[in-house]
């Protein structure tokens, strides 16, 4: 009886040493946002918020993989021309901002961001939504996805492929009427469609019967 109470006591103070072993993510460290890639880069494994918003980014793509822990990051109005593959690399990457940029697709290691949660590609006018779903339907945290002023005039047949999504963000693009594709999404709760090119009384949506919350 003493034999297994020590046992018992073992075990769980090997317990409590590992979890105390973990090291605790400072708040504060989490919020904090660098802006400047030299700065982030001399200790990269404890930037969670890295914005490159409006640069000229001449880096190597393998710094993407120093950032390991990386939850949030923006590649706004960086005239890029493709994505870096080794962005892939960012496994903890929740939130990824790619618009105004000029690419055209998105990089095959794109599937490998299972923990992303929001992706903004706005003002992303090359942008091939239809072949670049097959990659974010693979993404399985995927809830919110922006396509603001991308000069959509209608949605992809595919668009059913992306089942995760609650939150879907369609506002200041080119649509002349509701894109029946989107009842196929059935998951979506919350559509933003304003300022686009027609107006629809409420009655007429209730009827339509769509089944989430629409912004016109």
């Amino acid at each position: 009886m003493i034999k297994h109470a020590l046992l018992v006591i073992w075990f769980y103070s090997l317990v409590f040493q590992s979890v105390n072993a973990q090291p605790m993510i400072d708040s504060i460290q989490l919020k904090k946002e660098f802006i400047n890639l030299e700065e982030a880069l001399r200790d990269p494994e404890n930037v969670y918020r890295l914005n490159l918003s409006n640069q000229v980014l001449n880096i190597s793509d393998t710094i993407w993989s120093k950032f390991s822990n990386l939850q949030y990051l923006s590649l706004k109005n960086d005239n890029l021309q493709q994505i870096p593959k080794e962005i892939g690399n960012l496994k903890n990457l929740k939130v990824l901002d790619l618009s105004g940029n000029d690419f055209k697709f998105l990089p095959l290691t794109f599937s490998n961001l299972f923990n992303l949660e929001e992706l903004y590609l706005n003002d992303d006018q090359y942008f091939q939504l239809q072949k670049s779903i097959p990659l974010l339907s693979k993404l399985p945290k995927l809830k919110s996805l922006h396509l603001e002023n991308d000069g959509l005039k209608t949605l992809p047949k595919n668009i059913k492929q992306l089942q995760h999504l609650e939150s879907l963000y369609l506002n200041n693009n080119q649509f002349k009427q509701l894109p029946i594709e989107l009842k196929d999404l059935k998951n979506l709760k919350y559509l933003d469609f304003h300022n686009n090119r027609f107006t629809i009384p409420d009655p007429i949506i209730q009827d339509l019967n769509f089944g989430f919350k629409i912004r016109l």
